[in-house]
């Protein structure tokens, strides 16, 4: 070939090494993942994220099923008026703590023989223990309590359980403290007061006490007379 041709055209030269005639191509080597580290601390992290959702997962259902069983009132009956199998119903209720169950009369006991409401129990509601009585128990002292309108819940009414306190100050030699004097009494009546002219700053609560604290009616009532009364309210 002539000069001029080398000068005008380019000659490809072929980069790939040519083999023998019926040799075969070789193929590149697999590359091995490597193995993954327990020491990978993302690894880690996905265990404990796993472990922590299924410790919360049966926490959670473990905890739907924590009811306690207690009975309620199918009818509205009055006070005075004899329990009997079917006047009840059983609930299935999620409580606060064991106290707060413990108010009621549990559906897993039976009914106490001759029990009888001291107090007015309305349709649907959960049977208070302190709601009953035999039937020579069914009469109740009632107690007028005066109290400032701000230390009586709104909600109180005829018909509620409520238990009164005294707060007492400071004297010689004693230090400021509150006295439970009357505990679960059921309210007979809780009129609303005040006028046209606007409220008054006392209220009168009157309160059904117990054979089992008329006993101790006199020292609660002077104690009453020692300090403020407040009137608190569970529900």
């Amino acid at each position: 070939m002539s000069e001029s041709a080398r000068k005008g055209h380019d000659v490809p030269v072929s980069t790939q090494t040519r083999l023998p005639p019926g040799q075969p191509v070789a193929s590149p080597a697999a590359r091995r993942s490597a193995a993954a580290s327990w020491r990978d601390p993302r690894l880690v992290v996905g265990l404990v994220i796993v472990a922590v959702s299924v410790l919360l997962g049966v926490r959670f259902v473990g905890g739907a099923d924590d009811t306690v069983s207690v009975w309620t009132l199918r009818t509205d009956l009055p006070r005075g008026a004899t329990l009997g199998s079917g006047d009840l119903a059983a609930s299935d209720v999620r409580f606060a703590d064991a106290a707060e169950a413990d108010r009621y009369l549990s559906a897993e006991s039976p009914l106490p023989r001759n029990a009888t409401l001291l107090r007015d129990v309305g349709a649907g509601e959960l049977l208070p223990r302190a709601a009953l009585g035999t039937a020579g128990a069914a009469t109740l002292v009632e107690v007028p309590v005066a109290v400032a309108a701000e230390a009586v819940p709104a909600t109180v009414r005829a018909g509620s359980v409520v238990d009164v306190w005294v707060t007492q100050e400071a004297s010689s030699g004693t230090e400021p403290g509150a006295v439970l004097v009357f505990d679960d009494v059921v309210v007979v009546a809780a009129p609303r007061s005040g006028s046209a002219l606007g409220p008054s700053a006392t209220r009168q609560v009157i309160i059904g006490i117990g054979p089992d604290q008329q006993r101790d009616l006199g020292d609660a009532l002077a104690t009453a007379s020692t300090g403020a009364v407040v009137i608190t309210k569970q529900g």
